[in-house]
């Protein structure tokens, strides 16, 4: 069986505080790439992905934000169509 190296996420957030929306996009701009106002497609390790997460956690408010994670597999990844053609793509997948 392949398994990804990489773990393909599309992030998506709803924060409520402009200061923190702040923060929350500048990690999010380290690991992927901005693709709407609130989502970000994003390449990770099993690491990063975790680190992310509790990074993520850690700015936002229990209360008043959401951020959602969408682990995409390796297959469906290959089968993203975007209209129009993306300019910026995330690194492709790494699998072993």
């Amino acid at each position: 069986m392949v398994k990804a190296k990489r773990i393909f996420c599309v992030i998506a957030y709803d924060v409520a505080d402009d200061k923190r929306r702040s923060r929350i996009v500048k990690i999010l701009e380290k690991y992927g790439v901005r693709v709407n106002y609130s989502v970000f497609e994003c390449m990770f390790t099993e690491n990063q992905f975790l680190k992310v997460q509790q990074m993520l956690e850690e700015k936002m408010s229990k209360k008043e934000d959401t951020i959602i994670y969408y682990p995409v597999c390796v297959n469906c990844f290959t089968k993203i169509v975007y209209q129009p053609t993306q300019k910026k793509t995330v690194k492709t997948v790494e699998i072993y």
